[in-house]
């Protein structure tokens, strides 16, 4: 039967690499998050508050058309970030920050609960959960030179919403994978671990929350 999984995460948890390792093992296909030639951009680093709600409607739709893209897909898929995050965290963040209005905000809510609501959710979320000083060391190993300007605040901001988007996340079971302690990269017994763990949640989709190694 196929399956549905999606990688969540914090910049530089590792998401990509553990989507790559995981359409390995399990036979599954890859998606990468998608690079959207975004028209909003230019005016949204001008105006953020005019142009944040343009911005993060074209983002939710080209997610909302990659998420149906995967329902079609006869194979079982592995998903590098999903609409839900970029909603929850991303998009959350900018209303938060000042960036996005109170009334932007609450048309942007209302339009994503509209769309999740008539899309089927994923068979698992698998959120890699990482300290700040984790993120860093390895956004600083990847030497992206956009990232490099990334504050620890901005990073602990968006791992506050994270944690809290997954806690009251109801639409599928979630898996959480302390990165800080697995390195499924150096270490194939931790990669092992985290596979069996997927495997077994998949079977049983009880519950909402099954730590790895807890």
């Amino acid at each position: 039967m196929k399956k549905y999984l999606v990688l969540a995460g914090n910049i530089g948890a590792g998401k990509s690499t553990l989507v790559g390792l995981l359409a390995e093992r399990l036979g599954y296909r890859p998606y990468f998050e998608p690079v959207a030639e975004n028209p909003y951009l230019e005016d949204f680093y001008a105006d953020m508050e005019r142009w944040a709600f343009h911005s993060q409607a074209f983002f939710l739709t080209h997610r909302v058309r990659s998420h149906r893209a995967l329902m079609d897909d006869a194979y079982s898929v592995v998903q590098d970030r999903s609409m839900y995050e970029d909603a929850e965290v991303f998009a959350r963040n900018l209303y938060e920050r000042g960036s996005m209005s109170a009334r932007d905000w609450k048309s942007y809510s209302e339009l994503y609960r509209t769309l999740t609501s008539l899309l089927p959710p994923p068979d698992l979320v698998v959120y890699l959960r990482a300290s700040v000083p984790t993120l860093k060391r390895r956004i600083a190993k990847r030497g992206r030179d956009f990232e490099a300007s990334i504050s620890d605040e901005y990073l602990a901001g968006l791992n506050r919403l994270y944690e809290e988007w997954i806690d009251g996340f109801d639409l599928a079971p979630v898996l959480v994978v302390p990165g800080d302690r697995l390195d499924f990269v150096a270490e194939s017994k931790d990669l092992d671990s985290i596979v069996r763990t997927i495997e077994g949640r998949l079977r049983d989709k009880q519950g909402s929350l099954f730590p790895v190694g807890m």
